[in-house]
């Protein structure tokens, strides 16, 4: 009588990853719905809160007598999350979001939490469309907003003025071409590095490479890593790349140089060596021309501009910190730039406002004539 054969644990594999497959997939929805479910109950507690509040004359001091009364109570009949803090926040989440169907699901309480603390619409908007676009954790977020990201996008941005903040608030970020993502300065905090120390740029790059996900999440969406040191040899000379990546939005190379100093013309013409050597070597007939960005700590405008000027390749040259930015300086570097922009628009509007009128009377006289 031939021996039965029973199923092995390694036969049962597949089976075992599709039903796997099945409830991580059936959890992720349950997650989602009750996530969006719970958002729209917090939207309607606080428009609760709002509509009671205004029938009462005095709304300021009878509001947080209101707030610290209903926390008191619903935690003791409900449990935990009903702070004083937390229904403030959906008083004001539902002040802000007028209409619940404008509220993303892709987004937890946690996150909408944090963006509340943003008193600026537009500056508001940006990381939201941000944080849903590229799947920032609350605590990427955090970082995001308080490493001045909207302002840092800004000012990298060398025709900067309410047209881009209003396409940044309305859109995010988007990435059309090269000059999109670049930032200045890119904030490498994350790597724990001394400030008041010298790097190497070995190091430099051996801590970056420690803390990839991170460095991916500071130079935004779309990039992939290649890898580090990539050897070029060019009439048997080999030479080095620090850093390659590919960003699959732009379809791109994305050559990056790392230097310690100041940014210097021999490091424009290095990384020009590279990446005319990745157009005709390594780039795939789909690719678009590669893209050459180098990190340094500082960078003078005349230097840049001689340096980077008149080059077939893309070259960007962006300072970097290892600490997050001073937030106020970089807010009012933005505001001085956009009340300097609204200042020529207003000139511009005066002077064509002018002309018309002199046109206007020349026209009157010769009719009179």
């Amino acid at each position: 009588m031939a021996q039965e054969q029973f199923p092995t644990a390694s036969a049962l594999f597949p089976l075992v990853e599709r039903v796997k497959s099945v409830l991580e997939a059936a959890r992720n929805a349950a997650a989602k719905q009750v996530n969006q479910e719970l958002l729209q109950a917090y939207w309607n507690i606080g428009k609760m809160i709002c509509e009671y509040e205004q029938t009462f004359p005095d709304r300021a001091d009878y509001g947080k007598q209101t707030l610290k009364l209903l926390s008191q109570t619903l935690t003791r009949e409900l449990g935990k999350g009903f702070s004083r803090a937390n229904l403030y926040n959906m008083r004001q989440f539902y002040l802000t979001y007028e209409k619940i169907q404008t509220v993303s699901g892709k987004l937890s309480w946690s996150h909408y939490c944090e963006l509340l603390s943003i008193s600026d619409q537009k500056k508001r908007s940006f990381y939201e469309r941000e944080a849903i676009q590229t799947g920032w954790s609350v605590r990427e977020l955090k970082r995001q907003v308080d490493s001045s990201l909207f302002e840092r996008l800004l000012l990298s941005k060398g025709s900067m003025n309410q047209e881009v903040v209003r396409s940044l608030a309305d859109k995010g970020n988007e990435l059309t071409v090269p000059a999109d993502m670049i930032r200045d300065p890119y904030v490498f905090e994350f790597l724990g590095l001394p400030e008041d120390k010298p790097v190497m740029e070995s190091d430099l790059e051996k801590a970056l490479v420690l803390q990839l996900e991170k460095f991916l999440l500071e130079l935004g969406r779309g990039f992939m890593f290649v890898g580090t040191q990539q050897r070029i040899t060019v009439n048997n000379t080999h030479y080095y790349v620090d850093m390659v990546f590919y960003n699959k939005i732009l379809r791109a190379y994305v050559l990056i140089e790392l230097k310690t100093t100041k940014l210097t013309p021999e490091a424009v013409g290095q990384i020009n060596l590279y990446l005319n050597y990745y157009a005709a070597e390594v780039n795939d007939p789909d690719d678009h021309a590669p893209i050459g960005i180098i990190l340094c700590t500082e960078k003078d405008a005349i230097t840049a501009e001689y340096a980077l000027g008149g080059l077939e390749n893309t070259i960007f040259a962006s300072r970097y910190v290892l600490y997050m930015p001073d937030k106020e300086q970089l807010i009012s570097q933005v505001e001085a730039v956009l009340n300097q922009w609204d200042s020529k628009e207003k000139y511009l509007e005066k002077g064509s406002a002018e002309e018309a009128t002199k046109q206007e009377r020349a026209a009157n006289q010769s009719k009179g004539e």
